[in-house]
């Protein structure tokens, strides 16, 4: 489908939405005018919906009802849940009513309308005299958090933890940055001392992870002066950095580097002062509040120098904007050899309850392997080898993702029941945090977040290891989310994280509790790390309109539907962006996503 004739068609599914929802908002009414809902928008939390009704029908001489009733109910297509009548209570002019409900939330309620009726006459009649729509969606943030759970049109999430055994040592993709620094206005490269301990650390990192799968070379520059008024410094300078890596055979693949620059642009000077510990939490309070207030980067920086103390961390500060960021990610190296290979292959094939090869061996060559297959074929014959926790615990893993890959509901919990009965193997061979983990992501992925919860807790005592810790307290903190818990969930996410998920539910958990400054950090970060995600301009647009800064979120808001398909949706429902949806120029995206995507 053409994308013109595509954003044509969503345009018009939400029109039609929007005007079957809301049509009855606009007529007057003569018995249900004063109505309070509080809060004015329904929202999720802790597994159930709360609110209070309260109002009054007036006592007129002409417009007197007879036998009134109201009732309220919640509705969607095919579904709906009766609230039931509400009490009245008669007084001299007119009738009030005041009702607290709180009911356990569904999933259709997401794209509900909550739906006051009025009735008099024939307590049979059937149809209301009058109706009037409350709310329409319900906000469900907290299920943003990303838990393995993706929608057809997103990228597959992979699931699991893998029990290293090999000279692979995690197999996982490691991310290290590197800082360059240059003098004022100047993008020639300098051996300085501190330059060059910088290119021997990646040379380090890159012998011992060989396996490169990207590398981000990103020129900044600072807001000084000296350094110009042009973008155009930044990328000299990350030229300049590429062509030095290049020629010191540090890097010998130049296909793999990609080339980047921020100017006008705040986000580095933000990371560097989280981490500033010269001034008071007040003055950083001040210039967060001027880095968020969605304004343009000339108003912000005149805003910023009137702020006492900032004299001070742009001296200190600014100086390590004149800089380059390499970001290396990479894994170790793979396979056993070629000889090695050949007696491995031929085992596979034969009945042998003993191997020539030892376990790291064909530990390694599981790990190396690229294929789910594959992967399942040296797994299954390791347990047949090897009495140990980890090929029964890495197969189930294998099983996981392969579940990961369907949407046949079916074939997915076999895969689970599968992969959960080779996990209880592994446990009854000994108790691990691995297999309990992974028994507790199956429970998440089918909605169990309790059940997930008690497994991943009893997981985090059985080891201390630091990676795994990583992963095991990312999902604990997404959980957190859904349960309601947002003070703990920012606490699971004391880690430095290198993925675009887990830095979105790393601000998701700030966003929910009240803390925007490391909010936004994090929403930031998760676009660095991958813009096509989408989810991180989400956060962004909820941070703005939270702000009350529509302008800003509706930029952001284009950016993460024009990505995902999956957010367009939501955004559809979303109460939080009820006020953005009717902005005139909301469907005009076209032009301004285009114009941001050239910017970089």
């Amino acid at each position: 489908m053409p994308a013109r004739l595509f954003q044509n068609c969503k345009k018009i599914i939400f029109l039609l939405f929007f005007f079957l929802g809301w049509s009855a908002s606009a007529q007057e009414y003569r018995f249900i005018k004063e109505v309070n809902l509080s809060p004015a928008k329904l929202e999720y939390f802790r597994d159930s919906v709360r609110f209070q009704i309260e109002g009054s029908i007036p006592i007129e001489s002409v417009v007197t009802p007879r036998n009134p009733r109201l009732n309220l109910s919640l509705k969607a297509a095919g579904n709906i849940l009766e609230l039931g009548e509400i009490s009245l209570e008669k007084n001299l002019s007119d009738y009030t009513y005041s009702e607290s409900y709180r009911f356990a939330y569904e999933p259709w309620m997401q794209e509900s309308l909550l739906e006051l009726s009025f009735f008099q006459g024939k307590k049979q009649q059937l149809e209301p005299y009058e109706k009037r729509v409350l709310a329409k969606g319900i906000i469900t943030t907290p299920f943003l958090a990303k838990i393995g759970r993706f929608a057809p049109s997103e990228g597959i999430q992979d699931v699991g933890l893998f029990i290293p055994g090999g000279i692979v040592d995690r197999g996982n993709d490691q991310t290290m940055t590197y800082r360059i620094q240059f003098r004022p206005g100047s993008s020639d490269f300098e051996a300085t001392p501190a330059n060059d301990a910088q290119l021997t650390l990646l040379r380090k990192f890159v012998t011992e992870n060989p396996d490169i799968t990207s590398i981000k070379i990103t020129g900044i520059q600072s807001p000084e002066n000296q350094e110009g008024k042009s973008s155009r410094l930044g990328m000299k300078r990350a030229e300049a950095v590429k062509s030095v890596i290049l020629s010191k055979n540090i890097i010998l693949s130049e296909s793999l580097i990609a080339l980047e620059a921020r100017w006008n642009d705040w986000f580095d000077f933000r990371i560097l002062l989280r981490d500033y510990e010269q001034v008071s939490t007040s003055v950083k309070d001040q210039l967060y509040g001027i880095l968020m207030n969605g304004e343009d980067y000339l108003t912000q920086l005149e805003s910023l120098k009137r702020v006492r103390g900032f004299d001070q961390v742009s001296r200190q500060l600014y100086p390590k904007l004149r800089a380059v960021n390499i970001e290396v990610r990479a894994k170790p190296g793979k396979g056993i050899g070629m000889q090695k290979m050949a007696i491995l292959e031929k085992e596979l094939k034969g009945n042998s309850s003993v191997s020539k090869l030892s376990f790291v061996d064909w530990a390694t060559a599981a790990e190396s392997s690229p294929r789910l297959k594959e992967k399942t074929e040296i797994y299954v014959k390791m347990t047949e080898l090897f009495r140990s926790v980890m090929p029964y615990n890495n197969l189930a893993v294998v099983k996981m993702r392969e579940a990961q890959r369907t949407f046949d509901e079916d074939l997915k919990e076999n895969l689970w029941t599968e992969a959960e009965w080779l996990l209880n193997q592994a446990i009854r061979l000994e108790p691990n945090g691995y297999s309990l983990h992974n028994k507790g992501q199956i429970a998440a992925l089918r909605g169990d977040f309790w059940e997930a919860y008690k497994l991943l807790s009893e997981a985090s005592t059985l080891t201390r290891n630091q990676d795994f810790l990583k992963g095991n307290e990312a999902l604990r903190g997404a959980l957190d989310i859904i349960r309601g818990d947002y003070k703990l969930a920012t606490l699971r996410f004391d880690y430095s994280f290198d993925n675009a998920k887990d830095l979105f539910n790393k601000g998701l958990a700030f966003f929910l509790a009240g803390d925007y400054a490391q909010s936004s950090i994090a929403f930031e970060e998760s676009v660095i790390q991958n813009r096509s995600f989408g989810y991180g301009y989400y956060g962004l647009a909820l941070l703005a309109v939270n702000a009350g800064q529509k302008e800003v979120a509706l930029i952001q808001l284009q950016r993460a539907v024009s990505l995902n398909e999956e957010l367009y949706r939501w955004m559809l429902y979303d109460p939080s962006f009820e006020e953005i949806r009717e902005m005139d120029d909301f469907f005009d995206s076209s032009e301004k996503t285009q114009s941001y995507k050239n910017s970089y």
